[in-house]
């Protein structure tokens, strides 16, 4: 009986240690740009903590549910966090990548004096100017608090546009080189010669798309466009 039971325990066990998922991903800072020497910790038994020395951090973690935190300080002062909650049902390689935001201590505790002096000044006059300057200070604080956020946003959302319209261009020029090559191969074997229709139809892009790219590749020596009727023969030159 008591080998049963021991050995019910040890198979608990492997497969407890069998199932594991990785979980790993990049720590940014608010600009989204790779946040070094941040503190990675997961609330895993025991605590796993992890310092992100490129700004890249990893996990191995069992089934349940998990609270992950990056933070960034510098001279023993918090200046960033991030907090993020996951869940593990099964195996696998899951990323989660993390933002980290600034930390207000400093804000909160300049207005919690500022919002102790304004109840000091209140106490000494009358029931209409509390009123008044309670009402003026709280909405004058909320004010401030709601353009940091506004430029904290702007600058966020800028800086993922301009990752945006890079990724797309480095597509778009990609998808270039690919064409230039299809159209140069496709001249060849035309003998050295083939008319813009031609190519059109070969390619089914549209007649401003292969217009661009014979620009290209007439910018670049690859070919020379010679005007016939209506169209254009396109000459392979020999390099």
């Amino acid at each position: 009986m008591q080998k049963k039971l021991f050995l019910g325990l040890l198979i608990l066990i492997l497969i407890d240690i069998a199932f594991a998922a990785s979980i790993h991903g990049t720590v940014y800072d608010l600009y989204l740009d790779k946040q070094a020497d941040a503190i990675v910790t997961v609330n895993s038994t025991p605590q796993q903590t992890y310092v992100a020395k490129n700004g890249n951090y990893s996990f191995e973690l069992g089934a349940g549910s998990y609270e992950i935190k990056a933070e960034y300080c510098r001279f023993g002062e918090l200046i960033s966090s991030a907090e993020e909650n996951i869940t593990i049902t099964n195996e696998g390689d899951f990323v989660v990548d993390l933002i980290l935001f600034p930390s207000f201590g400093e804000e909160e505790e300049i207005l919690n004096a500022a919002d102790f002096e304004v109840n000091e000044v209140i106490e000494e006059g009358s029931i209409w100017e509390k009123i008044f300057f309670a009402g003026f200070v709280g909405l004058l604080i909320k004010v401030i608090i709601t353009l940091i956020a506004v430029v904290v946003i702007i600058i966020v959302a800028r800086k993922i546009y301009k990752k945006i319209k890079e990724e797309e261009e480095a597509i778009e020029k990609e998808d270039e080189k690919d064409m230039i090559k299809e159209i140069t191969s496709f001249i060849k074997s035309k003998g050295g010669r083939a008319t813009q229709k031609d190519i059109r139809k070969k390619f089914m892009s549209s007649q401003a798309t292969i217009s661009l790219v014979l620009t290209e590749m007439e910018d670049k020596g690859i070919v020379q466009k010679i005007k016939k009727g209506r169209g254009n023969v396109i000459i392979l030159k020999k390099k």
